[in-house]
């Protein structure tokens, strides 16, 4: 009777002891290149928004994406290389501005009316603004970890403008005027506004650390490199035929350009008008939707179309909503609560969405689309106060520079601020906010270039 024994595991196969010791030691080398430089978790923030997360529930309390844990991880990184001494203690003026934020959200929320409720919005408030861009500002140490987030930006930038491409070309992205031609990168028609705002943050992280290569000490090469990433970036931003991105983006290349040299600002509005003109009226690409679209941005006061008035009456909701809680708002997450007691009767049930894979559906709206209207609503006088304070404050610092990274953080929070104007936190790349408010934080305690 022949005794069969069974076959020694192949020395690669995955579950095996060795396989199992080399992803550990992978791992563990990972966490150590993650603790000696911070800034890797912080630029992996940026990259995970490009994880297709699925189709979801807009009405859901919390959304929690691939970003999100890595930004978490970054600040208890943070947590525990600051018990250790391993990162100098944030400045004096950074814990007073983030820490009104703090205040602001804690008084909201106890005096809400639903506290329940206003806990998450609380947590989540504390999370974009506060604990992520403390993590992102306690990581960068020097002018390298600033240009790998920033890098970060642009690779984010170039492969959702490589996919939101592709879907106009090949009709394939979302429904706009009928056709399917909308670019939305990875993020689908329920997340429309998403991929032109990660194209709009590498555009202008790439003109700017273009910017930074001129010079006799510059590197041509990546000068290049980064100006010709910022021109193919136009395209899928053109193509994403978002008003508010295209106004945010056009305002903050302006202070970039303006800030780095009034000359070339000139020349960049020249060479900008040529190419446009070029591409639109020459080769076609977008001509019929992307003129269109200007057109409307002038008829925005005479002649709104209905997404542009449904943002007055929800703006209008916010005002009479804080009018009813003017100190410390109606609470976190409370505007969705009240929005049908105070809005107009006008106002739509809901924004059109639809593409190959969600079909038609309607989008609520659940936010008053301005954060400022949305934070003087849910957090009242003391909210607005803490915002604007951290707001001037990030943006004050970074104007006293002119070149290097902070300049490119001076452009990206003006857009920011801009798309506020007509925006407010919410969908997969909110966090992306968070690491602007870190690299405008650094750019405030940087010397001067």
């Amino acid at each position: 009777m022949a005794l069969t024994l069974p076959a020694d595991p192949a020395p690669n196969s995955p579950g095996t002891p060795r396989a199992d010791g080399r992803a550990a030691a992978a791992l563990r080398r990972s966490l150590a290149a993650a603790a000696d430089r911070p800034s890797l978790l912080a630029a992996a923030t940026v990259l995970l928004v490009c994880v297709p997360t699925g189709e979801k529930d807009v009405t859901a309390a919390v959304h929690v994406t691939a970003a999100d844990i890595a930004s978490l991880a970054l600040v208890a990184l943070t947590a525990v290389n600051l018990l250790r001494g391993r990162l100098p203690a944030l400045s004096r003026a950074s814990c007073v501005l983030f820490g009104g934020i703090v205040v602001a959200a804690a008084v909201a929320t106890v005096g809400s009316i639903d506290p329940a409720t206003s806990l998450t919005g609380f947590v989540r408030l504390t999370q974009i603004f506060v604990l992520v861009p403390a993590g992102v500002l306690c990581s960068l140490r020097d002018r390298a970890d600033q240009r790998l987030v920033l890098g970060s930006f642009v690779l984010a930038a170039l492969i959702q403008g490589v996919v939101g491409a592709h879907q106009y070309l090949t009709r394939t992205g979302a429904s706009y005027t009928g056709q399917p031609i909308r670019a939305v990168g990875t993020f689908g028609a329920l997340d429309i506004m998403a991929m032109s705002s990660v194209v709009s943050y590498g555009l202008l992280a790439a003109l700017a650390l273009g910017l930074a290569e001129r010079g006799e000490r510059g590197n041509a090469r990546l000068r290049r490199a980064m100006f010709a990433a910022a021109a193919f970036l136009t395209f899928p931003l053109a193509v994403s035929f978002s008003r508010g991105s295209w106004i945010a983006t056009g305002a903050a290349a302006t202070v970039l350009l303006l800030r780095a040299d009034a000359r070339l600002a000139v020349r960049g509005a020249v060479l900008g008008t040529a190419a446009g003109i070029v591409l639109v009226g020459g080769l076609g690409l977008g001509a019929s939707g992307v003129t269109e679209r200007l057109s409307s941005i002038g008829s925005v006061s005479a002649a709104p179309d209905q997404s542009v008035s449904d943002r007055y009456d929800l703006w209008a909701t916010a005002g009479r909503i804080w009018q009813d809680h003017p100190v410390h708002g109606a609470g976190p997450k409370a505007f969705q609560q009240l929005r049908d007691s105070h809005a107009p009767l006008r106002l739509s049930s809901g924004s059109d969405a639809a593409d190959a894979t969600i079909g038609f559906q309607r989008e609520p709206l659940l936010s008053p689309h301005n954060m400022y209207f949305l934070v003087l609503s849910e957090q009242g006088l003391i909210g607005i106060v803490a915002y604007t304070a951290l707001f001037l404050g990030l943006l004050l610092g970074c104007l006293r520079h002119s070149r290097g990274p902070a300049l490119a953080a001076l452009a990206l929070l003006t857009w920011v601020l801009v798309d506020f104007l007509y925006a407010d936190i919410g969908g997969t790349t909110t966090v992306l906010t968070s690491v602007v408010l870190g690299l405008a934080a650094r750019a405030c305690v940087q010397e001067t270039a």
